[in-house]
């Protein structure tokens, strides 16, 4: 039996009753010691009543990284987890997760469905301008094939909807980079992990259930923020990606 040792963060848009169910859920989680929910602009939000959860409200709105980075300051146990508001539990994850740490893997990410049941690409190889130009033409998305009952695997980065780490390997890193508003922000922080000598690994064995949002698709303003910090990943880590493949 786990002890509560897992502080997870969950960042508030105005998600109201989608972030007070999960929660509820997460406080369900033997394992979940904090709650730290950040309301990133001002909303009316009635959260359950729970000496573990902490409410943080910021007086100007901060982007994904830097509202983790700054939950992570209340962080008080040795597992962080990021969590985005818009997913749900079919199971608790946490056991199989945290039977994946250690050994050099500094961060362990569950399957994710869309409420299908159908698994989503949440793991996939670093971006390119191949990998890219793939994409477009319908070749290749980058994404990893897998299955549910599958061995653990060791993705080159994992989405940031759902991250596991030891709080230690989380503080080493330095968090995310904040730099990144929006967008590739997870990316950036799996490469450095990857060049620090640690692992990632994708547990089969713990699945989740997302609601994509994909804002880029169909708001300029998230696509302008998207193009930006795909720029910034290229302009500070083409050429100076790490040999993932020979690290696992």
């Amino acid at each position: 039996m786990f002890t509560a040792r897992i502080a997870v963060s969950i960042v508030s848009h105005s998600h109201g009753d989608m972030v007070a169910d999960l929660v509820q859920q997460l406080l369900e989680c033997s394992q979940v010691k904090q709650v730290l929910v950040t309301c990133n602009v001002p909303e009316v939000l009635i959260l359950p009543i729970d000496s573990r959860v902490q409410r943080i409200d910021n007086p100007q709105p901060k982007g994904f990284g830097a509202n983790h980075n700054a939950a992570f300051e209340h962080c008080q146990a040795p597992y962080f987890c990021v969590l985005n508001p818009d997913v749900r539990f079919d199971g608790n994850p946490f056991p199989a997760l945290l039977n994946c740490l250690g050994g050099g893997v500094a961060l362990c990410a569950p399957v994710v469905t869309n409420p299908a049941g159908l698994i989503e690409d949440s793991a996939r190889q670093f971006p390119s301008f191949q990998g890219l130009f793939s994409k477009l033409v319908g070749i290749s998305d980058g994404r990893y094939c897998y299955g549910r009952n599958d061995p653990q695997l060791h993705p080159d980065w994992v989405a940031g909807m759902f991250m596991l780490f030891p709080a230690a390997d989380y503080a080493a890193l330095g968090g995310f980079d904040e730099k990144y508003f929006l967008y590739y922000e997870d990316v950036d922080l799996c490469v450095r992990l990857w060049r620090s000598g640690r692992k990632i690994v994708l547990c089969p064995q713990a699945t989740v259930v997302h609601a994509a949002q994909r804002a880029s698709h169909r708001n300029l303003r998230h696509l302008t923020w998207h193009l930006g910090s795909m720029m910034r990943y290229f302009i500070r880590h083409w050429g100076r990606l790490p040999a993932v493949g020979a690290q696992r």
